[in-house]
């Protein structure tokens, strides 16, 4: 910090397991790309190459290493590995992402329908050479997601070997642990939390109100994801009580 001003929240050092902040990268740049490091690599823990931009963005190997060089983990969206399965390519898949350089992949079935314990699977598998992001949730609007489903889901994604849970909201933000209008389906995360250890969850929230409401619940070391690349630094003064939606939060 710039100034050491007191009653300011702790944050982990990097490289942490909680306090995460996840950016999306939706077809950035390399210069792009150098700019978020420069500004923000210290508050940003993962990059998502969202959805399948990973076979289409150009020099990928070459962002890969900018933001390794710069202690950002990067990996795949869950999409294009749901791409990948759809055309049964799993081997593919695995061989894609180890080539390209990255050390963490993201295991999800958000539009493409897969069994359970298939999905558990292919998380284990995944498990032996990369560290694992497994994603809950539908993209799917009017499909139902039942409280009970949620929980037992992600207890099981998480013994099958995922690092942590994503809680599925979609850039938009208004679905999953969402409803439409982008407010909290608060009685899903309180049964979500009294359930599962919310620093294995990573939630999905890319709107500054659930960014706060998130901080408000569970504390300036909540793990939050699919940040704009532009909203890193503001999402860490929400964080540590320098906005004005939670300038009171932190002070004694």
């Amino acid at each position: 910090m710039n100034f050491n001003l007191p009653f300011i929240p702790g944050r982990p050092e990097k490289p942490r397991s909680s306090g995460l902040t996840m950016v999306m990268d939706k077809g950035l740049s390399l210069r792009q790309a150098e700019d978020l490091c420069e500004v923000a690599a210290e508050y940003t823990d993962f990059v998502k190459l969202g959805f399948g931009t990973g076979l289409l963005t150009p020099r990928l190997k070459e962002k890969i290493k900018l933001y390794q060089a710069a202690g950002i983990r990067p990996y795949f969206g869950g999409t294009l590995f749901e791409a990948f399965v759809a055309r049964n390519m799993f081997d593919d898949y695995r061989k894609f992402i180890a080539d390209s350089g990255v050390e963490t992949a993201e295991v999800s079935d958000g539009v493409l329908p897969i069994e359970h314990d298939k999905k558990c699977q292919y998380i284990t598998d995944l498990a032996k050479d990369f560290e694992i992001f497994s994603e809950v949730g539908t993209k799917l609007r009017g499909k139902e997601i039942s409280n009970a489903e949620w929980v037992s889901w992600m207890k099981s994604e998480l013994e099958a070997g995922a690092w942590k849970v994503i809680a599925e909201a979609r850039e938009s933000g208004n679905m999953g642990i969402y409803q439409e209008d982008g407010s909290a389906n608060s009685q899903l995360i309180m049964d979500i939390k009294k359930e599962i250890n919310t620093e294995h969850i990573l939630w999905e929230a890319p709107l500054k109100s659930q960014q706060v409401w998130f901080i408000k619940l569970l504390g300036s070391n909540v793990n939050l994801g699919n940040i704009s690349e532009t909203e890193v630094i503001p999402l860490e003064t929400l964080r540590r009580g320098l906005r004005g939606d939670t300038l009171l939060s932190f002070l004694p």
